[in-house]
């Protein structure tokens, strides 16, 4: 017999465990595309708590359409590492090119990440950031629905030692920093430079060189990187995307250093208990 309050209870009690473990990060990751999602991998593969805060109801960022809604994308050579660690296959086309099924790409790409821990909060959208003593220290979080309906709802906040701007074109967090609290970034000027136009191999180069901590507590990966530094845009090649969100993980692991992850902590306050 199914009891249909029952479910709605099993849904919720599940949610809001989820829910209240994502409210205290090591790193609070904006946008679920290839760089966003790679990141929060070999962040929780090295044991901190990350969770995914993202805008739509899907998450995969540009890879499901592929080029111009032909599901393939292209990486090179040098990302094939981090293909092989998701466990995503792929075919080699001659060149140092190769090329990868968008679906099955984004696909294994969410399975890993979530397998390793990573918590994914889905149609979700970070619309401000906690600014404490100079720096970013988490992200101002409410329901996409909400905000696309106009309603007057306040949104909720989520504690963080790092934030990762993965929101691609847009660099959502980054702009709503310099809007909202007039700082200067580690950029060529200080500030936003802009997306430049397509060019590829200019791209793919610019954003895994630009990837990193713009503002103290805030680090930028994948699109975001291109967009705030004034980087050339790739199309449908996804190594660099992969890349960037690799690099950064490593960043934002020596950032915390030795330092108690929120993950740790909680686990000695459980082992105190006892």
């Amino acid at each position: 017999m199914i009891n249909d309050v029952t479910v709605t209870k099993a849904i919720s009690e599940r949610f809001f465990e989820k829910f209240h473990s994502a409210l205290e990060l090591d790193a609070a990751i904006v946008g679920a595309g290839p760089s966003g999602l790679v990141a929060a991998y070999y962040l929780a593969q090295a044991g901190r708590r990350v969770a995914v805060f993202e805008s739509k109801l899907s998450i995969g960022g540009g890879i499901w359409g592929g080029g111009m809604l032909m599901n393939e994308i292209v990486v090179q050579d040098d990302a094939l590492e981090i293909l092989r660690d998701f466990g995503i296959s792929y075919r080699e086309y001659g060149g140092g090119y190769y090329t990868a099924d968008a679906v099955h790409t984004a696909s294994a790409l969410a399975y890993r990440a979530t397998e390793a821990g990573v918590i994914v909060i889905n149609a979700c959208r970070v619309e401000d950031v906690l600014f404490r003593e100079g720096r970013v220290a988490g992200v101002v979080i409410l329901w996409t629905p909400v905000l696309t309906a106009g309603l007057h709802v306040d949104p909720l906040s989520v504690g963080a030692t790092t934030v990762l701007d993965a929101t691609g074109h847009a660099a959502e967090v980054v702009h709503v920093t310099v809007r909202k609290m007039e700082v200067e970034l580690n950029t060529e000027t200080g500030g936003i430079l802009g997306e430049r136009s397509m060019w590829a191999e200019s791209g793919e180069q610019a954003v895994i060189e630009h990837t990193g901590e713009v503002f103290p507590g805030l680090y930028v990966a994948g699109m975001a990187a291109a967009a705030v530094h004034g980087g050339h845009r790739m199309g449908p090649i996804f190594g660099g995307m992969l890349i960037s969100g690799k690099k950064v993980a490593g960043q934002i692991l020596e950032s915390l250093g030795g330092a108690d992850s929120a993950a740790t902590a909680d686990r000695d306050a459980v082992a105190a208990a006892r």
